[in-house]
């Protein structure tokens, strides 16, 4: 009897003893489930992207030219949803970048430096068929990451660098959002994006340079890259703005819903995008300085 009037007056005051309020915590909510959901789905879709990626950047060749390639065509048709294209401007502008990245195919035999000026004409010649300049603007910023990962892929030792230059944005991602979480602070750029941070601008930086120098030690990254690994973080951090403005513009929280979770392609590459040409230049230093000399000889000569 005095269990029973204990558990009728604890109902009767909303109380919940321990052991209820231990089975109550199991209870998720709609929302937590679905949180869930969405961070299961997230994690797997990362992993398979990570795995498909370094599988294809560890073959080299066609697979990665074929894998860089379609991410390019990718991102040039997000980039024309952005800018609101209709469906006949779309299909121009994958003609017409398709050009200069299919020079660029390890079996064609346009070298390089001539895929770089069909990437310019393509862009002059969407400017003059869409008098756009912001869709002309999409050739070089798909274009010109396309031919650097391309060509930095193919040094001597391409798969290192390679990776070095699309690891550190991933360094400096997730080194921005740590310490971003646990200091807080002013915001970056409240206008833009709202949940960013200088103490995650700053915190990516420090990841990023503490990345370039394992690389150093552990697998004999040059220093030029090295040296030039946190101001690329700059770089990187400076492309996830600009991206996240042309949402903001566009009115959209992502720029495609191709990855379960991720959003679209621009989504995963935005930090990438300005950062590979950069490196790309970086890496091929020695290789301009020298024809840059030749070209002086010649002068002289």
């Amino acid at each position: 009897m005095a269990r029973f009037r204990r558990s009728s007056i604890a109902r009767r005051c909303g109380i919940i003893w321990p052991a209820s309020a231990a089975l109550w915590r199991l209870v998720s909510t709609p929302d937590q489930t679905l949180k869930r959901t969405e961070l299961v789905t997230r994690t797997v879709a990362g992993l398979a992207m990570a795995g498909f990626t370094l599988t294809m950047l560890w073959l080299g060749g066609i697979a990665f030219w074929l894998t860089t390639v379609l991410l390019g065509l990718g991102v040039i048709v997000e980039w024309a949803n952005l800018a609101k294209a209709d469906a006949a401007t779309k299909r121009l502008m994958l003609f017409t970048l398709s050009v200069p990245l299919a020079i660029m195919c390890p079996l064609a035999a346009g070298p390089n430096f001539f895929a770089l000026g069909l990437i310019f004409a393509a862009a002059i010649f969407t400017l003059a068929t869409t008098r756009r300049p912001d869709l002309a603007a999409g050739m070089l910023y798909t274009g010109l990451p396309v031919l650097a990962l391309l060509l930095i892929r193919k040094q001597p030792d391409g798969l290192m660098m390679t990776i070095w230059a699309m690891a550190l944005v991933w360094v400096c991602d997730v080194g921005a959002f740590f310490v971003g979480r646990a200091i807080g602070g002013v915001r970056l750029a409240p206008m833009i994006s709202p949940n960013k941070t200088w103490a995650g601008f700053v915190g990516g930086m420090v990841a990023a340079a503490a990345f370039g120098a394992v690389m150093h030690i552990g697998w004999g990254l040059p220093w030029r890259l090295t040296l030039a690994t946190p101001a690329l973080a700059i770089v990187a951090q400076a492309g996830d703005l600009y991206e996240s403005w042309l949402k903001r513009r566009a009115g959209v929280k992502d720029s495609g819903t191709l990855l379960p979770g991720h959003g679209g392609l621009m989504d995963r590459v935005d930090g990438l995008i300005p950062v590979a040409p950069i490196a790309a230049f970086l890496v091929m230093l020695p290789e301009i300085e020298e024809l840059l000399m030749e070209l002086l000889r010649g002068l002289w000569a």
